[in-house]
């Protein structure tokens, strides 16, 4: 894959979104779906660069801020491995962080569904955080995603052998993530799964110790990098 010059840029600078969107735009994708889609904030960056967008997520109250981040797009409660969806319904698809978060048993169904509702010759996307790098090893204590990430691999390696996908590309690049302070990260953490807290007052302090040390600082902010697999997929 020998991305061009914005491609690379994005890539350079961490920038998922900016990723996403021109990879979409070189294979001339206009309608995509949104997997996983979370509070809409990708959403929210397609759109605003004319992309037609729909959204899933299983979670109500994920959706329900979705629509607000960005009511220009279309939002559904669904779960990735089972899209109400009409076959051949989209450009292309997309998985942001969200293929780990899909049962490790329905994995390999997401990713089927990911391709029935893409038309052929269409892209499917799937962008996953690696079990490793700094940001990984602050959360490592509260969360432990080191065996679903690998799940989250193999499925697409799976589905590729299948023949529901050819391969086009496979990129590591790195996202940089900034808090001020380790007050912050745990909010960020928390709000992913309000379920966390418990665990994060008991391990705070291991917590607070790795935060210290793998922190880059950068004008009062602390920077951690988090490495990203994006997977460039052709539905056949």
């Amino acid at each position: 894959m020998q991305p061009p010059t914005a491609l690379n840029a994005a890539f350079a600078a961490g920038d998922t979104a900016a990723v996403i969107a021109e990879t979409l735009a070189m294979d001339g994708a206009t309608t995509v779906i949104d997997i996983g889609c979370g509070h809409g904030g990708l959403a929210k960056a397609l759109t605003a660069r004319g992309f037609q967008i729909t959204g899933v997520d299983p979670g109500e109250a994920a959706i329900d801020a979705a629509r607000a981040a960005a009511p220009e797009a279309t939002f559904t409660v669904a779960p990735g491995e089972k899209l109400p969806f009409a076959d051949h319904s989209f450009d292309a698809a997309v998985f942001l962080n969200s293929l780990h978060h899909v049962p490790e048993a329905h994995m390999l169904d997401a990713l089927g569904e990911a391709a029935r509702v893409t038309r052929t010759g269409g892209t499917v996307l799937v962008i996953e955080p690696l079990a490793e790098g700094p940001f990984f090893e602050i959360v490592r204590p509260i969360h432990d995603e080191t065996d679903i990430r690998g799940a989250a691999a193999r499925a697409v390696a799976d589905a590729c052998r299948d023949g529901r996908f050819a391969l086009r590309g496979n990129v590591v690049y790195e996202r940089k993530e900034r808090f001020a302070d380790v007050d912050a990260l745990i909010r960020r953490v928390v709000s992913v799964d309000p379920a966390r807290a418990a665990t994060v007052e008991a391990k705070r302090a291991e917590v607070e110790r790795l935060f210290e040390a793998n922190a880059a600082k950068d004008e009062g902010a602390n920077i951690f990098a988090q490495p990203l697999r994006v997977y460039w997929l052709r539905k056949l």
